[in-house]
């Protein structure tokens, strides 16, 4: 029963921003460590940020830190993802998956639930 739905993609330039929102029901957002991962064409999913259950930790992956923020909003159950000074490299579908057995991580296999996934995508 649990669920998750990112909403918050669209279309955006170059060195513009996007704030993506998970919105987690079936389970109190601190008992889960959230991720985000995305997936372009051709290329493998990649783990983009993470959350510990607590809100205490977070990790990025290389290629976006000082730009994208992940953050929890416990009275609205939801993760963000704040993301600015996007580039072409960022486009891909992203996703939101939820732990409640391991506290946070990279490696997409610790999840084991998983939103829609929805379109970022930065072009001129």
């Amino acid at each position: 029963q649990l669920q998750l739905v990112e909403s918050g993609g669209g279309l955006v330039q170059p060195g513009g921003s996007l704030r993506l929102s998970c919105v987690v029901s079936g389970s109190p957002l601190n008992h889960l460590a959230v991720g985000w991962f995305r997936q372009a064409p051709g290329k493998e999913r990649e783990g983009v940020a993470c959350i510990t259950s607590r809100g205490d930790d977070t990790k990025y992956a290389d290629s976006v830190k000082g730009r994208f923020t992940i953050s929890k909003d416990n009275a609205k159950n939801a993760v963000l993802l704040q993301m600015n000074n996007l580039k072409p490299e960022d486009t891909a579908v992203y996703y939101c998956a939820a732990d409640g057995i391991f506290d946070g991580g990279m490696d997409a296999t610790i999840y084991d639930h998983w939103g829609q996934g929805i379109q970022v995508t930065v072009s001129s």
